[in-house]
């Protein structure tokens, strides 16, 4: 046995006590590795991608969409649950196109963002896309959002001055970033 296995906790029961179409809520007993047992509230999520586009001129696209659960707008980078069958870069691929009228002949997986893991097992699968074709957007009914275009620089700018707090979407633009300077088919 090493340290690591002195950490894991054991289901006992779980109950689940909110199954929305989004979310499903559980509340389940785990034994602790003291051997003790405890509540563990979590929420169930299909996981997401999301995906930030670089054009040829090093300018990058993000969205300005209103937020209910804290009420502000924020900057985000294109995202979007993954609906049953999809696998994460179709995912990618339907929120690009839908949101922003974007298609990408390329994407990179940068990997996966964990954004809550004291509540939810729900993993966000990042991708930067390149050589793009732009048409209109797609959004659905319930969903409004303004495009934002930028220098790649500035995005990385705001995120470093606080400008751009979504976790999502620092993370996909800091990551992106650094990949971009390692790896990018052309300067940023």
């Amino acid at each position: 046995m090493n340290d690591s296995d002195k950490l894991i906790e054991q289901e006992v029961s779980s109950e689940e006590v909110f199954k929305g179409e989004l979310l499903h809520v559980f509340a389940d007993k785990a034994k602790l590795p003291n051997g003790n047992v405890s509540t563990r509230e979590w929420i169930k999520h299909p996981g997401a991608s999301a995906v930030l586009p670089v054009f040829e001129n090093g300018e990058v696209m993000l969205v300005k969409q209103f937020r209910y659960p804290l009420r502000q707008i924020f900057y985000e980078v294109p995202a979007g649950k993954l609906d049953e069958g999809e696998t994460p870069e179709s995912t990618a691929k339907r929120e690009l196109e839908e949101e922003v009228g974007i298609s990408s002949e390329y994407m990179h997986y940068l990997g996966p963002f964990y954004p809550s893991i004291g509540y939810t097992d729900e993993v966000i699968h990042l991708y930067t896309a390149w050589d793009l074709t732009s048409f209109n957007q797609k959004v659905d009914e319930d969903e409004f959002l303004l495009k934002h275009r930028l220098p790649f620089r500035e995005a990385v700018e705001m995120v470093h001055k606080g400008e751009i707090s979504d976790g999502k979407t620092m993370v996909t633009i800091l990551q992106s970033w650094h990949w971009w300077q390692e790896n990018g088919p052309f300067e940023v």
